[in-house]
């Protein structure tokens, strides 16, 4: 990368979870119970290992059905290792010394002596109101001309504003006015503190100038602790933002973006270490001792120093061809997503929308081809309309280019960043750096010249053949093959980290010189209902009822029983397997497709669940077939004591779910046929095979 002077900057938004909980805040809800300490206390710790930093609390992402913006904790460093505050500490959680008056007073003098100290023009003036004692600052040497009864003097807390559609906007500083405002903050319990809410200001030499003269102010007032709240602050180059959030289920971190991978996964371990340390986790263990991410994804970014540097406006060719890419490859769509993908999803393809919008699309590239040095406007809109999904949902989208160069969102929408957003949470810091290698490798080879652009229409195969871990890895180390021929090749672990996900679900067991292995495929699941009503809250209604697996056969024995002879039958089902050779040899496999559990709200109502599933291997030269069952709970229907413990303890769990056994052939009855439309491709719908029919209505 550095040989080839690409300068992109890798950031990602790891969460967290409370995987010992059962709250509502753990495991669906975004706000509420501790999470909001938690987060205090991540940020307190993050500060204490970057001495010099300092703790901003602000505003976070604001959701229509919720009358104000979520919180938001920020520590923010300068990349230089200076130090950026030498002030009183944020008390977090609690200090035992409320201010009274003579404090705040004492602190609001402080602060315009520090700003006239520094010639700004400033103007203190009272209003009602926790944070009443206010100064008003101009920062390009005239005079402070504003009625007294402007309602600007007097607007409260924008942590307890609903922010508008638009996005946040402090109106005095259009006017070039800044206003400070000094009082106390409430924190845990009865617990008050010292704060001074901040404008928002414009660049991030005047931030520090500011943060400056508020040390200055809080040192001369003897205080113990200050709470700086407001605005978030402008970033460039120079520091680094890091920001935690609420998110359903979980702690959301927003890191901040560093020059390369061996910076990136430093400050991941950094983060996952604390986050141990409070008893925050990355992923959630089940009952069953299935192993999920942490619920709440864990995206990657890419962009540059700064907003006009980033590589995407360096190299106008660079987005099209990611599109393009990302459309040839599958693997990069579903091998690292969470459970929920498709069209409904978080982070839809572009080819799973409207077929109208994937020939568009094709027209909106072919455009941008024909141009070569497109404006990061023109780029911008060019393709936002298709990066969206299918109601338009610009925020859900497997490329999310809100912060490209959108003029329609304030303060944020033209930084030059590209979010990846098809990525579950990672389970180590090793891992979520394997991932930000690849972009950025994948990213530098699309800068050059030469690559395949165009679409290609997959079809039904997108969502068969690529349901299938064995053919997202084959497309993986195609993309590996294409990193290796341009110079860009991947070190073998982090190959090893991307190809071995050693806590998805599956199973494998021997007989007769036969490997079965049992794999956990991918599901795209279906929205209930319509978009639209839904579109107000956090969350969708999905019915998660389907289960998909793969199921693949190897010979592991030379001379023993050929391949090619071996039958399977699922659920008395006869399972025709497919032909497949990879470096390890010849294999056998198919993907099967089942109602695993009766949701609440979902489709289909009189399909039942199909628990357990029923499998039996067999040979003509063998005497014997194996069966083979696979619970979705323990084996004998029993409780589990409680959650697992411990990794090790869920693959226990994990591994006494397959439960197998050797039955003479003569005793296996004869298989039916798939009916006509269950066997589609690579898969065998089960739902279509009478699974679990129910011909009762409700009444």
């Amino acid at each position: 990368m550095a040989d080839a002077a690409r300068s992109i900057w890798v950031g990602a938004e790891p969460t967290f979870t409370l995987r010992v909980s059962e709250s509502p805040e753990w495991l669906a809800e975004p706000l509420g119970g501790e999470k909001h300490a938690y987060a205090l206390r991540m940020a307190a710790a993050l500060q204490q290992q970057r001495p010099g930093s300092v703790v901003l609390r602000s505003v976070g992402r604001q959701y229509a059905a919720e009358d104000r913006p979520r919180w938001s904790v920020g520590v923010l460093e300068r990349r230089d290792g200076d130090p950026l505050w030498r002030g009183p500490a944020d008390p977090f959680e609690g200090t035992a010394h409320a201010p009274d008056d003579a404090q705040l007073d004492e602190l609001w003098e402080a602060l315009e002596q520090a700003f006239s100290a520094r010639e700004l023009t400033c103007q203190r003036l009272r209003v009602p109101g926790p944070l009443g004692r206010r100064l008003l600052l101009r920062i390009d040497g005239n005079e402070i001309d504003i009625a007294a009864d402007d309602e600007r003097l007097s607007r409260p807390s924008v942590l307890t504003q609903k922010t508008p559609p638009a996005g946040l906007d402090d109106a005095l500083t259009a006017d070039g006015l800044y206003l400070f405002s000094v009082g106390k903050a409430s924190l845990a319990g009865d617990a008050m503190a010292c704060c001074i809410e901040l404008p928002a200001l414009g660049t991030v030499s005047a931030f520090l100038d500011c943060l400056g003269a508020l040390e200055q102010a809080a040192i001369a007032a003897r205080l113990h602790h200050l709470v700086l709240q407001g605005f978030p602050p402008p970033v460039d180059h120079s520091v680094a933002w890091t920001t935690i959030t609420p998110d359903p289920a979980v702690i959301e971190v927003n890191q901040a973006p560093q020059p390369d991978v061996g910076r990136f996964l430093v400050a991941t371990r950094e983060l996952f270490d604390v986050a141990q340390q409070l008893g925050l986790s990355p992923y959630r263990l089940q009952y069953n001792g299935t192993v999920s991410d942490s619920g709440g994804g864990g995206q990657f970014t890419l962009g540059g120093p700064s907003a006009t540097t980033s590589p995407f406006f360096e190299h106008p060719a660079l987005l099209p061809r990611l599109v393009s890419y990302l459309n040839h490859h599958p693997s990069l769509s579903y091998l690292f997503a969470p459970d929920y993908v498709g069209s409904a999803s978080q982070s839809p393809r572009t080819d799973e929308g409207t077929r109208d919008a994937f020939h568009e699309l094709a027209i909106a590239l072919d455009q941008l081809k024909r141009n070569p040095q497109p404006s990061p406007g023109f780029l911008w809109a060019s393709l936002a309309p298709f990066l969206a999904d299918p109601s338009g949902n610009a925020h859900r989208s497997e490329l999310n280019i809100e912060k490209l160069w959108n003029p329609h969102l304030p303060g944020r929408g033209c930084l030059g960043l590209v979010e990846f957003r098809a990525f579950r949470m990672p389970i180590s810091p090793e891992r979520a750096a394997a991932v930000a290698a690849l972009l950025r490798a994948v990213a530098a080879m699309l800068c050059t010249a030469g690559m395949t652009t165009g679409l290609h229409d997959w079809g039904d195969a997108l969502h068969d053949r690529f349901a299938l871990p064995f053919f997202l890895h084959r497309d993986l180390r195609a993309v590996f093959d294409d990193l290796d021929a341009r110079g860009l090749g991947l070190g073998h672990d982090v190959r090893d980290a991307l190809l071995d996900d050693a806590f998805k679900p599956h199973w494998k067991t021997r007989f007769e010189g036969c490997e079965l292995a049992i794999e956990r495929a991918v599901e795209f699941w279906p929205l209930v209902g319509d978009v639209a009503s839904q579109e107000a809250g956090g969350s969708r209604t999905v019915d998660a009822s389907n289960t998909r697996i793969q199921i693949s056969l190897r010979s592991i024995e030379p001379g023993g029983p050929k391949l090619e002879g071996w039958r399977l039958r699922i659920s008395d089902i006869e399972a025709p397997l497919h032909s497949e050779h990879d470096d390890a040899g010849a294999l056998r496999l198919i993907g099967v497709r089942y109602r695993d559990f009766t949701p609440w709200h979902g489709l289909h109502p009189a399909i039942r669940p199909l628990g357990p599933l029923h499998l039996v291997l067999e040979h003509p030269d063998l005497p014997s077939a194996l069966q083979v069952t696979l619970h979705n709970w323990h084996p004998q229907g029993l409780p589990y004591d409680g959650l697992p413990a411990t990794l090790e303890d869920a693959t226990a769990r994990r591994a006494e779910r397959l439960v197998v056994s050797e039955v003479p052939r003569s005793d296996i009855a004869q298989a039916a046929a798939p009916p006509i439309g269950a066997l589609h491709g690579y898969t065998l719908d089960l739902r279509l095979c009478g699974q679990g029919a129910d011909n009762q209505d409700d009444s």
